[in-house]
């Protein structure tokens, strides 16, 4: 439904149960019913208020719908309205309500669906790899999701940044280099004199070559770094590894079609000293203890539900993984992002306690559920009926390029965002690759395609947008109205609940109203008004799913 039409519907009722309960503070909700022939939108009110106004529900259900009907301004929006079950309304639009969603398509375009610009920043931290290999699949899916998830806050009229970490620091860092060390001493990864804890994939021994050949890579974020091709100085060679794998990670990013607004060093928190001071204040606060010669936060006293206290320095000495995310999530917050989400894997789900805790620790009046995470689980990835597990180059996964080589960007991002972030996800590269129904992608957009093969059979792009939609009076025609009108709704609905996989599916089934349309319905007839009409509504489809598409990461090809 419109968002005009919500809000008329809500004020109707409103009104009506201003008069019937004065003095009520009930929040009116909408819902779609489950079953379509139920009607268009379903409402629950009588059931919610029945108890404390002492009424049987289907009798208020009912007076609810008498003074609604009453109203003036429901005429033109609502045909029909019933009392369903133990106190359901159910209400039928008219037919004029379900065409009036082309005028509002033809007006705003490729920002149908779009909200007003407002003031809420909203900072999404996603993909954030280690710099010591190739992307991988994980990654690949992190980055599909958080991708989607901004765009769609920007529908919303959001200010939103798109930020990656840089764990550049700790052992992966050392053992990174070393690994490049050892390749370039010509030692196998098979040896037993490369580092246990070390890199094998092909990409070290890349990396180790052109160190010693002096190469210059340049940075993401300064001046290139010339390899000096000592392989005494690991400090060098740690400085050459991370800077080529950040660079080989930025050209994987930009075959995805992904470019961050920022990138943020861990190692920046060390240096500038915030680690320390996050520390410092904590021990100040009194949420902290020594023990057995370590430092611990009573991460159980500090309302965050974590099961046991956490050793924020170890006895050996560093600080535990968790203890510069604090540190970074404050610095998050005093840059002015009241709304923070995390897009990990479920690997750090442990953290969301520690970090909270540490953030309430502070006393800096940060939220208790600050920031919001958005875990996802493994992607395996299957071809030709078996698991592919290894990858030349990475030596032991499924990297983000190997997807996009061997089935396009559109296919991964799509399949990467169409599940629940919290459900496992086979990538079927053989289904991905497929022209047939079954690959959604594929059907998707065969039905923008298809559109326009018929625009070009008949070009009468600006006689359509001119049509009159009183005609589209056809059972099918009606099912894709309603179902473009949905489509501000899953909008919203998908960005407030971090749900990409939401706007996905309504893809899929707005591409099959579509199909079932033009099964059903001749749409180059004879009669010019009715062709007019039918092209109008077409090209309308094709918008909204070009829209959606775009929103995805996915292009929308007018041929195929």
């Amino acid at each position: 439904m419109l968002p005009q039409h919500t809000t008329t519907l809500v004020s109707l009722l409103q009104s009506a149960l201003d008069t019937l309960l004065p003095g009520h503070t009930l929040d009116i909700t909408l819902e779609r019913p489950k079953v379509a022939a139920h009607g268009d939108v379903a409402c629950n009110v009588a059931m919610q208020t029945a108890r404390s106004a002492r009424r049987n529900p289907r009798e208020l259900a009912q007076a609810i719908v008498d003074a609604v009907l009453a109203q003036p301004a429901a005429a033109g929006l609502i045909a029909q309205a019933e009392v369903a079950g133990p106190g359901f309304i159910n209400f039928r639009l008219t037919t004029a309500a379900h065409q009036a969603v082309l005028d509002a398509i033809a007006t705003q375009g490729g920002r149908y669906g779009h909200r007003a610009p407002g003031t809420d920043r909203i900072l999404v931290e996603f993909v954030s790899a280690n710099p010591t290999g190739p992307l991988h699949v994980g990654h690949a899916r992190q980055a599909a999701l958080g991708d989607t998830i901004c765009r769609l806050f920007a529908t919303q009229g959001a200010q939103v940044s798109r930020e990656f970490y840089y764990n550049d620091a700790g052992n992966q860092i050392h053992n990174l280099a070393v690994s490049v060390q050892a390749r370039g001493r010509g030692i196998p990864p098979d040896s037993p004199d490369f580092p246990a804890d070390g890199y094998k994939g092909d990409y070290i021994a890349d990396i180790a070559q052109d160190y010693l050949a002096r190469a210059t890579v340049q940075a993401s974020d300064g001046d290139p770094i010339q390899a000096s091709g000592d392989l005494d100085d690991l400090d060098a060679i740690r400085r050459f590894a991370v800077t080529s794998l950040r660079r080989e990670q930025d050209l994987d990013l930009q075959a995805f079609d992904l470019r961050f607004d920022n990138y943020y060093l861990e190692s920046s928190l060390y240096t500038s000293g915030r680690v320390d001071r996050t520390v410092q204040a904590l021990i100040d606060a009194g949420h902290t203890y020594e023990q057995g010669g370590a430092l611990w936060l009573r991460t159980t006293e500090l309302g965050t539900g974590d099961d046991k206290d956490r050793v924020m320095r170890k006895s050996e000495g560093g600080y535990t993984y968790f203890v510069p995310d604090v540190a970074y999530h404050v610095d998050k917050w005093e840059r002015g992002y009241r709304q923070a989400i995390n897009i990990q894997g479920t690997d750090h789900h442990g953290t969301i306690a520690r970090v909270r805790a540490g953030l309430q620790g502070l006393g800096l009046g940060i939220p208790a559920d600050y920031p919001a995470y958005v875990l996802h689980k493994m992607v395996r990835v299957m071809r030709d009926g078996a698991e592919v597990k290894i990858s030349k180059r990475a030596g032991s996964y499924v990297t983000l390029r190997d997807l996009i080589d061997w089935v396009g960007r559109d296919a991964v991002r799509f399949f990467l965002a169409q599940r629940r972030a919290d459900s496992e996800f086979v990538f079927d590269i053989d289904l991905a690759l497929s022209h047939s129904e079954e690959n959604p992608v594929y059907y998707i957009q065969y039905a923008h395609a298809r559109i326009h093969s018929l625009l070009r059979q008949h070009d009468s792009a600006g006689q359509a947008q001119a049509a009159s939609p009183a005609l589209l009076t056809a059972a099918t025609e009606i099912t894709l109205l309603r179902r473009l009108a949905e489509y501000p709704g899953i909008l919203t609905q998908a960005a407030h609940e971090l749900a990409p996989h939401q706007l996905a599916f309504w893809l899929r089934d707005c591409a099959a109203d579509f199909h079932a349309w033009y099964n059903a319905e001749r749409i180059l007839v004879d009669d010019p008004a009715l062709m007019a009409a039918r092209l109008r509504l077409a090209q309308a489809t094709a918008q909204v799913i070009a829209n959606g598409l775009g929103l995805l990461g996915v292009s929308a090809p007018e041929r195929m």
